[in-house]
């Protein structure tokens, strides 16, 4: 299915695709460059979020090709839903690695999070393991970051709650992993304050050699902050001002040292329309549990819209931004339902930022309505968000 493209007309807007779907329901991508220019695209697929046939798929953008290869599943896990994938490339060996989740039914609090690796390029992947064993409710979204001592670290966050409730958000915490071997051994460190802040995006700072990270928020409110000197000890997020919906977010650095980051101009209003949770239409009539309770007098806020779809740029190190709506749509999301084609989400930004030519051209990859994964390269972002 091909969805309805953006026009180009948009200053800075170069090509812009629908990949082809091999599911119903298309969530969650990430972009990587390889070396030759080549772009790869992972995202989860299946029937709908939580159910068991979610797998993982992967497609790639041969430099110079009209379109993008025929989508493939790269990984499963039987009997759970895999979810959320993210690429890295160890810079030392040129090996790549797939992070996911995988969680029974919609039980967040019981995924974990596995890899796999590739010598090859993602034509081929080894078999899945466990990079942090014994480690219950872990989930990734966001980019392992590489430190200037050559520390991977990779941002993480926990589902938290009580026994015998069912998850729904509400204490959902953040931390990092690091590793100092190249993966074959982790430490964790918390971040501080982090209840509610989760999908933590990190980027470096090169001009004051130190890290900056942004956050989802559960309360559906605002995106949070939080900064770092060292890429591991993490100060209290606290709230910016841009939006967010509860969903996803992406961020970066050009090479001149602006930021820019993809999110929802979107947020919770008190008179909206709210789901139970994540998963309440797939959860099992015999499934008595009722919702965690709220955590310091708030509870997780979900089917705020994931509307208007915005690009932002920011010179202050993401203190203040500047941005413009990319794609727009009433951003229906009180369903993950992609059968009846019922949800109308733009979210989960990846994004990929070239680092030769001119510094200003992005990859961008999204949610399209949950049945697509829709591609955008933005030649001149700068010229984007200030409109030529």
């Amino acid at each position: 299915m091909v969805t309805p493209l953006m026009p180009r007309s948009k200053p800075g807007i170069g090509r812009v695709d629908s990949i082809e779907a091999a599911t119903v329901q298309c969530h969650a991508s990430n972009l990587l460059e390889l070396p030759d220019k080549t772009l790869l695209c992972v995202w989860f697929g299946g029937t709908q979020e939580g159910l068991s046939d979610i797998s993982i798929y992967q497609s790639r953008l041969q430099p110079g090709s009209p379109s993008w290869e025929p989508p493939r599943k790269i990984s499963s896990d039987e009997g759970r839903s895999c979810q959320n994938p993210i690429l890295f490339r160890d810079p030392t060996t040129e090996t790549l690695w797939l992070f996911h989740t995988a969680q029974p039914a919609g039980n967040q609090d019981e995924a974990v999070i596995l890899a796999r690796t590739s010598k090859d390029a993602a034509e081929t992947w080894s078999g899945s393991f466990e990079p942090f064993p014994g480690k219950k409710g872990a989930f990734v979204r966001q980019p392992l970051v590489v430190l200037s001592d050559g520390t991977w670290v990779l941002p993480i966050f926990y589902c938290r709650v009580p026994p015998g409730f069912r998850w729904i958000g509400s204490d959902d915490v953040s931390a990092v992993m690091y590793t100092k071997d190249g993966g074959k051994t982790w430490s964790e460190n918390s971040v501080p304050g982090s209840t509610g802040c989760v999908h933590m995006n990190i980027v470096a700072l090169p001009q004051t050699q130190s890290y900056v990270a942004f956050f989802r928020s559960r309360w559906a409110d605002h995106i949070y902050r939080s900064t770092s000197k060292d890429g591991l000890d993490w100060t209290p997020p606290t709230k910016t001002t841009l939006p967010n919906p509860n969903s996803g977010i992406c961020a970066a650095a050009l090479p001149n040292g602006s930021l820019v980051i993809v999110f929802n101009d979107s947020n919770a209003s008190a008179d909206m329309q709210r789901r139970e949770g994540l998963y309440d239409d797939i959860t099992p009539a015999d499934d008595t549990r009722v919702n965690q309770p709220e955590v310091d007098g708030k509870t997780a806020i979900w089917g705020t819209p994931r509307k208007a779809l915005s690009v932002g740029l920011s010179e202050d190190e993401g203190k203040t931004w500047q941005y413009r709506v990319l794609e727009d749509g009433d951003g229906f999301c009180m369903t993950n339902n992609s059968l009846e084609r019922s949800n109308r989400e733009l979210s989960y930004p990846s994004i990929f930022v070239e680092r030769e030519g001119a510094g200003k051209s992005v990859h961008v990859a999204f949610t399209y309505h949950r049945q697509n994964i829709k591609y955008v390269h933005i030649e001149d972002v700068v010229a984007f968000v200030r409109g030529g």
